[in-house]
């Protein structure tokens, strides 16, 4: 059977090498984005030259590569992501969609099925090669890749390439192809919106040559027929006379029980968990990315004279109080471990030093992918609950230090403005206008709330401006008995990954939305090697053995077709 033949392929210490040694170039490019794009330009090259010499090696006959320039007509699409990260002080306006995308492209590789029976039919395979910030090296330790991109998403690109080459080489030997047409999509800027997978999803010539989608992302051996949503926030607090940083804890609490609302309200049967996560990410200069959770901030109590112990006492005491509230909702993270090493998440909440007039507040949480937030810990919300706590004992601070006190983000002094960014996850039983209204809402409840407490009589939406000009996600919900989906459970089936278990959404959001929301009724799936917890983590990995199995799964469902016997799901 030619399907054992090609994953018999997959089996060898020669095909774990491949994967391994070239998850490892890949993972050692940096290819964050950035607002140099000269620099994104030439390290998508890089990575595009890899591809390209890998791709060139296989032996399908008719198959075609080519960088397919980004079309600037996106900039007209609904689903187009602002190009914020282009924007710079000398250059505040950012760059035109031209300029941005001159000379960059995704990179498309096509292979002609072997069906001569019209009508044809077709399999995408869209992986990005973009990574969030920071960016670190790769390593090899006992059979697992650690580095910036391993899981999220360059073992997806691997996998991709890896089960194009096992189908090859047995392409070779008995001359087999994969049943439909396959369109290899390696996709630019997903990270920050996903502008080049809708380039994609828009272009009209390639289209005709697929009808399903499959984007490979960390599911962790999972097949999904449906992602939850996701919208990234700006907040700019503007505030004369009063302090911002303290207005920014009250908004906080706002959002944070708008989410939870949202997830009650979230009863749908492809998301029975309800994923639907608040994420808060950037606070002013500290963080790096709306949807990684902020996983270290500092806040600073200043003092016209050094504190006394009897004030620093105080402010301790009032850190605890608002601890156990926090822990209470969040649970203690320093009592659950990390998986990946065994050790706490969060090894101590806070630490409370003194430096001359200052008391300084580390807060300490455990960095992620916003789709984990369950499992970590945002110091961007713990921080929001200390201050909360220390706002409401000022009066009591104040007689303590004899004189005012100010809270301040460490290393930033108050100007009357503060910038907040973070995203709200959602499922289909909300749309995604009805989520940005609710959230601006309560950004707007929690400065009113603020202001009031210090007898201000502005509106709030005076002093907060929420806009959601970066990644706006539609949550979709495909078909779970497409034939696609049936074809993809008989893969599982066929490669042990499937334990009878329900048909699910992803908790998370990817580019899959774009091409499920461009053409409605075609199947698009989503799969691939590696774990959301580990996406957008300091710890982020993938094992050889789930990438190989990933291959083994790509190879499978390209060579089984729409005529894979029918495994319905459970």
């Amino acid at each position: 059977m030619v399907i054992e033949r090609v994953l018999a392929r997959t089996r060898t210490d020669g095909f774990a090498r491949y994967v391994t040694d070239l998850l490892l170039e890949l993972c050692a490019i940096d290819t964050t984005p950035r607002s140099d794009v000269s620099k994104m330009r030439r390290a998508e090259g890089a990575a595009f030259d890899v591809l390209e010499r890998e791709l060139g090696r296989l032996a399908f006959p008719g198959a075609r590569v080519e960088r397919r320039p980004i079309n600037p007509a996106i900039q007209h699409h609904p689903h187009y992501s602002l190009l914020h990260l282009t924007k710079t002080a000398e250059r505040p306006e950012g760059l035109s969609t031209e300029e941005a995308y001159a000379g960059r492209s995704n990179l498309v590789y096509v292979v002609p099925g072997s069906s001569p029976i019209p009508p044809i039919f077709g399999t995408a395979l869209n992986a990005h090669i973009d990574v969030i910030a920071p960016h670190f090296p790769p390593r090899l330790e006992d059979g697992v890749v650690h580095g910036r991109g391993a899981c999220d998403d360059k073992g997806g690109v691997v996998a991709i390439l890896a089960a194009l080459r096992a189908i090859s080489d047995e392409c070779l030997v008995s001359g087999c192809r994969p049943s439909g047409n396959v369109v290899g999509m390696f996709v630019i800027e997903e990270e920050p919106g996903g502008n080049g997978s809708l380039s994609l999803a828009v272009d009209h010539e390639l289209k005709p040559l697929y009808d399903n989608v499959l984007v490979v992302e960390c599911t962790g051996g999972r097949v999904h027929p449906a992602n939850r949503g996701a919208v990234w926030y700006q907040a700019q607090l503007t505030l004369v006379g009063a302090s911002c940083f303290e207005m920014f804890a009250f908004v906080n609490e706002e959002l944070e029980q708008e989410g939870r609302a949202i997830k009650a309200e979230s009863r749908h049967p492809l998301f029975p968990q309800r994923p639907v996560q608040t994420c808060h990410g950037v606070i002013g200069h500290v963080g790096e990315h709306p949807s990684r959770i902020c996983g270290e901030v500092s806040f600073s109590l200043h003092f016209e004279r050094p504190p006394t112990d009897e004030t620093e006492a105080l402010v301790r005491e009032r850190v605890e109080f608002a601890l156990a509230e926090y822990v209470g909702r969040y649970g203690d993270k320093t009592r659950a471990s990390d998986a990946s090493n065994e050790k706490p998440r969060v090894v101590r909440h806070y630490d409370l030093r003194r430096e001359d007039r200052e008391l300084i507040v580390d807060v300490h949480g455990s960095a992620g992918h916003m789709g984990s937030i369950d499992e970590n810990d945002g110091a961007i919300t713990k921080m929001a609950a200390m201050v909360r706590a220390l706002v409401a004992a000022k009066r009591k601070l104040v007689e303590h230090a004899a004189g005012p006190v100010t809270l301040e983000l460490t290393g930033r002094r108050e100007n009357g403005t503060l910038g907040l960014e973070g995203g709200q996850g959602f499922v289909p039983t909300h749309s995604m206008d009805e989520v940005t209204a609710r959230m601006r809402a309560a950004a707007e409840r929690g400065a009113e709330a603020y202001l009031r407490r210090i007898g201000r009589s502005e509106s709030g939406a005076e002093v907060v401006r929420v806009t959601y000009d970066k990644l706006h996600n539609a949550a979709f919900d495909g078909d779970p008995d497409s034939p696609a989906m049936r074809r993809a459970v008989a893969t599982a089936k066929h490669c042990g990954l499937w334990k009878d278990e329900p048909v699910t959404g992803w908790t998370v959001s990817c580019d899959a939305r774009l091409f499920a929301t461009e053409h409605p009724g075609m199947p698009v799936l989503t799969f691939g090697p590696g774990y959301i917890g580990h996406a957008h983590s300091d710890q982020e990995q993938l094992s050889i053995a789930e990438l190989v199995r990933a291959a083994q799964f790509l190879a499978a469902y390209l060579i089984l077709g729409p005529d894979a016997p029918e495994h319905r799901p459970a």
